[in-house]
């Protein structure tokens, strides 16, 4: 047997496995898409991300978690859908398969239901169940989702929001104590210095308490950040200090009064970062996590931190004590769990709140990252099952035995000579990247060539004995079924390995064919 008929039996099997495999591809790529499994296998894994065990993701709590996560307009707006009755009139069918589907292999009562949750129209009871979701989400869509679901920039906001105010408080009232005892202390006959103190309370009232209540209100409203508020509230002092000691009259206890004004001026607002620091007004992103965590440290504390009830602090407390009884609610231990941890490794990392909101924003999608990776290689293997289960069908189906197929090529000369020259003229003509060029290729061939499979006649006539017809179970007629039964599982697991595999494989082969021996050096003399 010569190393040319060797390659032309192999290069017609390869070119089999080829075609099988593009059709095997065409099928795949169909039920992928009418059952949605990027789009299903992606919100799994977001599951089992934010459960972080696998036992856990069909929590109840977890799936309305990633639900609220899918409702978010960012991810609405990456999983778009045509409009009109016509184009959504194929959607709808392969909803319908997906639904039907779905039903009878997704375990769990809610998943029974949508398996892509439901939207909602401001009020509980009138859900819409959603039929898609994104096949794909990018690393920074996730994290800025999760991070707003979760509410922790509102947080940060609320919880500085609570402590300026308060820090404005206390600032007041120790203003407050220094005229105070002024008043107390200062001669009540001397109308002129009566006239002072009554006209510096009145311009402290006017000036010092209006501004604070103005930059707070300009905070609230994210017009100014914590340091531009502090510097505000600082000039704000030093314009009362100066008219305070501008209209002075003299006197000694006024004259201890001034110096206590700029002792206390100096000692809140010479360094603001300092304050900010010393006061805990800019919370770290761990301690803003650490909130969630429903009867942690960290929450006790902010609960005795707002104690007066009649304050402005305490109503912007009262938001931040809502959000943290639906978070006990709502979320499962793992995600505060797992909060904390990439919290912490970003407060290391960070110089201020803003930093840590970034950071933390980094370390969500890095661990998305590293989790779709993983999610990536599962939903690899499980494609791959599904591949194999397709080839067994299509060898079955299309009786594609490889041990009939090698005899065949190797007693018809015709059919491998057809099929050596096709498959030449493919390999030349087209590339492993275009698969849909590739298969409209090898559709022109088989208009023009018979190859060696199916159920008809002729191959059955080779695959089985002649006893089959007349039901005589001899030892050959099971050597030969069994024989078949082989054949299909090579084929079918040759058909899963893919179209490209096959094409590399076909490219080489029919360039070693054609490459030859190599030409004799004519001597030159």
């Amino acid at each position: 047997m010569s190393l040319p008929f060797i390659l032309d039996i192999t290069i017609g099997l390869v070119f089999i496995y080829l075609i099988l495999s593009l059709l095997a591809s065409e099928i795949q790529e169909l039920l992928t898409t009418v059952l949605q499994w990027r789009a299903v296998h992606l919100k799994k894994s977001i599951e089992i991300l934010i459960a972080g065990d696998v036992s856990k993701s069909d929590d109840d709590n977890v799936i309305q978690l990633v639900n609220d996560i899918y409702n978010h307009p960012l991810l609405q707006s990456v999983n778009q859908e045509a409009k009109g009755f016509l184009t959504t009139l194929p959607r709808k069918f392969i909803w319908l398969l997906s639904s039907i589907l779905n039903k009878i292999s997704l375990p769990g009562e809610k998943r029974t239901k949508s398996i892509f949750g439901y939207l909602r129209n401001g009020k509980d009871e009138a859900r819409k169940q959603k039929h898609s979701a994104p096949s794909y989400i990018p690393a920074e869509t996730f994290a800025t989702t999760l991070m707003d679901t979760l509410g922790l920039p509102k947080l940060v906001q609320k919880l500085t929001e609570s402590r300026l105010i308060n820090f404005t408080h206390q600032q007041l009232a120790e203003f407050e104590i220094i005229l105070s005892r002024i008043e107390a202390k200062i001669d009540h006959t001397d109308v002129h210095i009566q006239q002072f103190l009554a006209n510096t309370r009145d311009e402290f009232n006017q000036t010092v308490a209006r501004d604070f209540q103005l930059i707070i209100a300009d905070f609230q409203k994210d017009k100014i950040d914590l340091s531009t508020s502090l510097s505000r509230m600082a000039k704000s002092v030093d314009r009362y200090i100066g008219c305070f000691a501008a209209d002075m009259p003299e006197h000694e206890l006024l004259n201890n009064a001034l110096e206590r004004l700029k002792i206390l001026r100096a000692d809140t607002f010479d360094d603001i970062e300092q304050t900010i620091c010393f006061k805990g007004l800019r919370p770290g992103i761990n301690e803003v996590v650490q909130l969630i965590s429903v009867g942690s440290e960290v929450q006790q504390e902010f609960i005795k931190e707002f104690q007066d009830q009649d304050s402005e602090a305490y109503q912007t407390f009262q938001y931040l004590s809502q959000r943290l009884g639906q978070f006990s609610q709502k979320l499962p231990p793992s995600v505060v769990g797992n909060m904390a941890t990439l919290a912490k490794r970003a407060q290391l990392k960070a110089k201020s709140t803003e930093d840590g909101v970034n950071i933390l924003r980094r370390e969500i999608e890095q661990t998305f990252n590293n989790s779709m990776e993983r999610a990536s290689g599962v939903y690899k293997r499980n494609a791959k099952g599904v591949a194999l289960l397709i080839g067994f069908a299509i060898a079955i189906i299309a009786n594609a035995d490889t041990f009939h197929i090698v005899s065949r090529l190797s007693k018809d000369t015709a059919i491998r000579t057809a099929i050596v020259n096709s498959a030449g003229q493919i390999v030349e003509t087209n590339n492993a990247q275009d698969l849909k060029q590739l298969k409209e290729a090898t559709d022109q061939v088989l208009t023009d060539i018979s190859l060696p499979i199916g159920w008809n006649q002729v191959n059955l006539d080779q695959q089985l004995p002649k006893a089959t017809r007349n039901n005589q179970f001899t030892i050959a007629f099971i050597q030969h079924y069994l024989t078949m039964l082989a054949g299909w599982l090579v084929s079918g697991i040759a058909i899963s390995m893919g179209a490209p595999f096959w094409f590399d494989l076909l490219s080489k082969v029919v360039n070693v064919r054609n490459s030859g021996k190599k030409p004799a050096v004519p001597n030159r003399e």
